[in-house]
Order: C-alpha cells, then structure tokens, then sequence
C-alpha cells in the first residue's frame, strides 16, 4: 500500500509533490496515485491525461487522484474521466484535511463511485490571500532541497493560463522560509533551491514589502552553514539592487539565473504583455556578468507567439548569443483557452514547429560551446544519483566513479559528449 505521485510541469509542482505525499500517506489513503498537472501548455495537458490513463491501465483496483494546475482550470474535464475518483485544486491539495476527506470520500463511496461532480474538490483560487509555509524533512530522491517562497502571480501575460490555476502573488513570510531553510541543512542538504511562480515578485504584499533580494540575504546572513543557494526562474525586470549585491558578492548565491525572457521581437513582448524589451535583457545579463563573471544563464523562449514573423523571429534566435545564454527551455506556442493570445492570428503549426527546432538547435549549440570552454577546468560539484552531478554553474557532468547522492567534489573536467560535461 503506497502513495504515488507523478509529477508534471515546475520545480513548485515538485516541491508540492513531496507536501501532498506526506499529507496523503498520513491521511492513511492506501493504494493511490495522485497526479499532480501542469497547464503551460496543452501537450502538459495532454500527458497529464495520458499519464492517468495508464497508471489505471496498469494498476486497476488504484484510486487516481488529479491535481495541480490544469485540474484547478479545467476540473470538470478531468472529473469526467473514467480512471479518475478525486479532483482537488491547488489550494485544497496542501491541506491535510482535504486529503482526510478524500480518504473518507473514498471509503463511503466503496465500489459504487461519484459523480463526475462529486468527484471535484476545488474552491476559488482567486479568494486565497496566504501561502502557508509547508516544513518538508527530506525529498524522496532528490539531493538538493526546494523552498517554495511564493505562489500565484498578479501579471496577466496574454499566452499564460497559470494565474488562473495559481491566484494572485502571495508570499511565505522571511522568518518562516528562514526556518525552513535552516532545518533543511540540518538535516544534511548542501544545497537549497528558492521557487515561487513570479518569484522576483517575493515580498510585494507582506509588511515592509521585503523584495526578493532582502530574503536571500537574510537566508545567507541566518543559515551560515548553507553551501549553497540557488535560485529558479526569475523576471530580470524585477531584479532588485540587494538581489544584485549578493550574487556580486556572496558564492554561496550560485552563478546560474533561468530568466523569464519569451521573444526577442519588442513588438512580440507588447502583444505577450511583457514588462521588459530586448534591450533591457540584454543589459540585466550584460550587468550580472559584469558582477559576476561565471555567471550562466538560461532562459525561456516561446516559438511561433501569434502574429510572430519570420523577421520578429529571427530577433528571437538572435537573442540567444545576444544574452549569451547557456540553458534553453523552447516551448512551440499552443493556444490556451481563455487567455487573448488565442484569439489572435496564428502562426501556421509547422512553422511554429520548424522555429522551435531552431531555437533548440542554437540553444544546443550554445550549450556546446559552454561544454567546450569547461574543458579543463576545476569545478564543486553536487552529486545527484545514477552517478551525475551539477557544477555550480548547474551544468550537468558525470561522474567517476559514482558517489553517494548530496556529496560535494572538487573536479576536474576532462570532456563533454556535448550533453553534459565529463569529470576525470
């Protein structure tokens, strides 16, 4: 009898993940898979459904339980669903009590089942105002720790469905992220990972208004014995002077930022309801490379944006060597019901498609070229499982020989399979 969790889409969904896991197998649920969605795009949607069909498939007397952000949009969809005996929303499912009643629920209803109706758990996640800090002990399988430190987010980019599965921007309050950051590296992590949805948005509503770099400062300042602190997407727009100041001068705060970028075209950005323009990434990395010179940067890209021309794409390709980005996460423009986006001209499919191997094969190139400079060089290491560690600079780099998972190394870089770096 166990609790699976099958997770989809960010590093606050993998955070949740673990919280869901405690609460559910506390709750006493048994035999269950919850599946925790994604709604970024609609292939996340379609896996996700994808993902309940089979675990019924393969285990048919599981109770599948569906949560997470395309549930919270679309409940009724995934409630409709044969396999599926319980929707929650992403309020709900980091409650204990909601996964106490679902248990219930589930023992009431034996072999006669609900309603689709009956099945969802779901409140207005527009009416939720705080986000409780949830203390997580450990991460099955992971070696470094993720914080969530904020959720939802108060901007209303016109491709973008998520502050409809989120809410609003709220904020875990210093001293309690403090807390839990403390008690994880008692517990033997070295590294800890700060996330949130808009995460440069940290602070906005607490007392003070504390932005995102006072709390990792404070984190840096409280937690001495943290080796090391990294940081998940952030919007450069919202960067502010402490943020700025700790990555110039504390290493602990790790020389690796995935920016929130979308397009390189500024008209492209106006119509997404972007709050930057290409100039402006450009010169965030210019002056965070200046303050930190082995820094390394990812970034977001969306190909194939409506109305996008092959002109205003190109702009977008380009500003991958113009940030000198490391990272690429390319994501094919898919129309989100609901959001302005979808209701502009769009871009043909396969041009959307044929721009997004583009922009993954300058991303590959990009990252060779990194592999390539690496060569030779020393680098601390964290150890993950399977034998892979991640560099400061979070490249990946395998290792020899294997060691155990949470370990850090000084290494020697002796190649690349243009993947990943390979260690001495």
């Amino acid at each position: 009898m166990s609790v699976d969790v099958i997770t989809f889409g960010c590093r606050l969904n993998a955070y949740e993940s673990e919280v869901m896991r405690r609460n559910a197998e506390a709750a006493g649920l048994g035999d269950a898979v919850v599946v925790n969605t994604c709604a970024v795009t609609e292939e996340a949607v379609r896996q996700a459904r994808q993902a309940i069909r089979k675990a019924k498939r393969e285990r048919p007397d599981v109770k599948i339980v569906v949560t997470g952000c395309a549930a919270q949009i679309e409940p009724e969809k995934f409630a409709a669903m044969a396999e599926v005996d319980r929707v929650l929303g992403n309020d709900e499912k980091m409650r204990a009590e909601a996964w106490a009643d679902t248990r219930g629920a589930f023992q009431r209803t034996l072999d006669f089942g609900l309603a689709a109706a009956e099945k969802i758990v779901v409140n207005d996640i527009m009416s939720v105002r705080e986000t409780a800090p949830h203390l997580i002990d450990s991460f099955e399988g992971r070696a470094r720790a993720v914080v969530q430190v904020q959720n939802g987010c108060d901007h209303r980019c016109t491709f973008c469905v998520i502050p409809y599965g989120r809410g609003n921007s709220r904020s875990v309050p210093m001293g309690e992220v403090v807390t839990q950051v403390r008690r994880l590296i008692e517990r033997g992590y070295r590294e800890v990972v700060l996330t949130g949805i808009d995460l440069t948005s940290y602070g906005a509503e607490l007392p003070g208004g504390p932005k995102l770099g006072r709390l990792v400062k404070q984190i840096l300042k409280h937690v001495p014995e943290v080796l090391r602190l990294r940081l998940s997407s952030i919007d450069s727009v919202e960067a502010d002077h402490d943020l700025l100041d700790a990555f110039a001068n504390d290493g602990r705060l790790m020389p690796h930022l995935h920016l929130s970028l979308q397009a390189g075209d500024d008209l492209i950005l106006k119509r997404m309801k972007r709050r930057h323009r290409r100039a402006d990434a450009i010169a965030f990395c210019e002056q965070v490379r200046r303050l930190r010179p082995d820094v390394v940067f990812g970034g977001d890209i969306i190909a194939g944006f409506p109305t996008e021309t092959e002109a205003m794409f190109a702009r977008s390709l380009d500003l991958v060597d113009a940030c000198g980005l490391t990272y690429l996460h390319v994501f094919p423009f898919s129309p989100r019901p609901g959001t302005p986006a979808a209701r502009m001209p769009q871009v043909t499919g396969d041009a959307v498609k044929e721009r997004a191997r583009r922009l993954r094969a300058r991303g590959a190139a990009a990252l060779a070229r990194h592999l390539e400079g690496e060569l030779g060089a020393r680098r601390r290491v964290l150890a993950e499982s399977h034998g892979i560690g991640r560099t400061e600079q979070f490249t990946r780099i395998k290792l020899s020989p294997a060691v155990d998972p949470g370990a850090i190394l000084d290494v020697a870089v002796a190649g690349h399979d243009g993947r990943q770096l390979l260690a001495a």
